[in-house]
């Protein structure tokens, strides 16, 4: 495990204190840089290139007996028809 010594300004220093003290348990301040991390890395351009995979991949299922199946790719449609 690498150790790392990080310098953030004030003002962001008093949103992570105010996020963390929201938390229920809160989390410690490595828990949330360790989260923060991977999920940049998940979303970052560098995943096309092979880093950090994301965890898993999204799967969208139609709900049953919804009788549609495009709502995904026609959801303006369906939600500007009257009901």
């Amino acid at each position: 495990m690498k150790r790392a010594t990080i310098t953030i300004p004030d003002d962001l220093e008093a949103e992570v204190e105010r996020f963390l003290a929201e938390q229920e348990p809160e989390p410690s301040f490595t828990a949330l840089v360790q989260t923060a991390l991977r999920r940049y890395l998940e979303e970052a351009e560098w995943t096309r290139r092979g880093f950090a995979p994301p965890s898993q991949a999204l799967s969208i299922t139609t709900a049953p007996g919804s009788g549609r199946r495009d709502t995904s790719e026609e959801h303006d449609r369906v939600l500007a028809e009257p009901r």
